[in-house]
C-alpha cells in the first residue's frame, strides 16, 4: 500500500471518528436551538451564548425576547427550542404545562423605578399597590411633588407584570395605562417622563432611572435570597418532554456553577445555589 492510500485511509477514520464524536455527544454539526421569550431573562442568555459557542462551535444558537407568554406558546407549539418564562408554565392559560419540562435557571429580582428627578425614595407595599390600582394618583400623597402620577404597565403577556400582579397587586389588574413589551422599553419611557413609575427586573437598572425600595428594604441578593425583599421571580427555561441535546446542553450550561458563579450574578441575578427559600406555583415560600 502506497503512501497515499494510507494517508487516505487515515483521513477517512478521522472524519469518521469526529462525526461519532457529534453523534455519541447527541449534538450534529447541524444542531440549531431558538431561546424566545422573557426579557428578564434575555440579558442572561445572550450573556452566557458567548461562552457557550466557544465550547459547541457546532451548534447554532440564537437568543431572543417577546416575552414570557410569546416564549411559552412558542416552545409548547414546536417553533422554538427553549422558552423562557418569569411566572411557571401552569400560571399561562392556553399552556399545557404537563407536556413540557421546566428547568429553573436563575432568580431575578423586580424592581419600582421611577424618573430620576422625583424625590422619592421608598414606598410601602400597600402605596405601591395603591398606585397601580389607580387609588393614589399624585406623588404628594406619599410624600413626593404636587406630580400627576403616570403608570407605564407591562404588556399583558408579560411574565414581570404577572409576577407584580400576584406579589404585590394580590392578583388584581392594574388600573389601565400606557403598556409596553419589554423592560428595555418600559426604562426609556420612565427616563423621558417627569412622574412616571413602572416596575423592570434588575438586570435592566442603572444610572438612568432611580429605584425605590419596598417597605424600607432594597433588592439586594442577600436580601432575596432570604425572601426578605420578597418582589422576585425564578427564571425558567421550558423545552418539550423530548428536547433536544442541544438545546438541554445549553440549559445545563447556565446551570453550571460556574456561570452561576460569575455570568449569573454580574448580571445581576441570584444563584439557584444561593437561595435560601423556595416559593412553589401558588406563591407559598419555605426554608430549603
Amino acid at each position: 500500500m502506497n503512501k497515499k492510500s494510507i494517508f487516505g485511509l487515515v483521513f477517512i477514520a478521522l472524519i469518521a471518528f469526529c462525526w461519532w464524536d457529534y453523534e455519541s455527544h447527541g449534538v450534529k454539526q447541524t444542531s440549531k436551538v431558538t431561546n424566545v421569550g422573557s426579557t428578564a431573562l434575555q440579558p442572561l442568555s445572550e450573556s452566557a451564548a458567548a461562552g457557550f459557542l466557544k465550547k459547541n462551535p457546532v451548534i447554532n444558537l440564537i437568543v431572543q425576547g417577546g416575552g414570557s407568554g410569546t416564549g411559552l406558546s412558542q416552545v409548547q407549539n414546536g417553533t422554538v427550542e427553549i422558552g423562557s418564562s418569569d411566572v411557571y408554565a401552569e400560571s399561562k392559560k392556553g399552556i399545557n404545562a404537563k407536556k413540557l419540562t421546566d428547568h429553573i435557571v436563575a432568580i431575578s429580582a423586580i424592581v419600582p423605578i421611577v424618573n430620576k428627578k422625583l424625590n422619592i425614595k421608598n414606598l410601602t407595599t400597600n402605596q405601591l399597590r395603591d398606585i397601580f390600582l389607580g387609588t393614589i394618583t399624585n406623588w404628594k400623597q406619599v410624600g413626593g411633588p404636587d406630580l400627576e402620577i403616570t403608570i407605564i404597565n407591562r404588556a399583558s403577556g408579560s411574565g414581570t407584570r404577572a409576577a407584580f400582579q400576584e406579589l404585590i397587586l394580590k392578583g388584581k389588574e392594574p388600573l389601565k395605562a400606557q403598556e409596553q413589551d419589554s423592560n428595555g422599553s418600559v426604562k426609556q419611557i420612565v427616563k423621558a417622563t417627569p412622574g412616571a413609575i413602572s416596575y423592570v427586573s434588575t438586570s435592566y437598572i442603572d444610572n438612568s432611572i432611580k429605584t425605590l425600595t419596598i417597605d424600607g428594604i432594597d433588592a439586594s441578593s442577600k436580601n432575596v435570597e432570604t425572601n426578605k425583599y420578597k418582589l422576585w421571580s425564578y427564571e425558567h427555561m421550558y423545552t418539550q418532554k423530548n428536547a433536544s441535546a442541544a438545546a438541554v446542553k445549553f440549559i445545563e450550561y447556565i446551570q453550571s456553577k460556574e456561570v452561576q458563579n460569575t455570568l449569573v450574578k454580574r448580571a445581576h441575578y441570584i444563584s439557584i445555589y444561593d437561595m435560601k427559600v423556595v416559593r412553589d406555583i401558588n406563591g407559598v415560600v419555605r426554608k430549603k
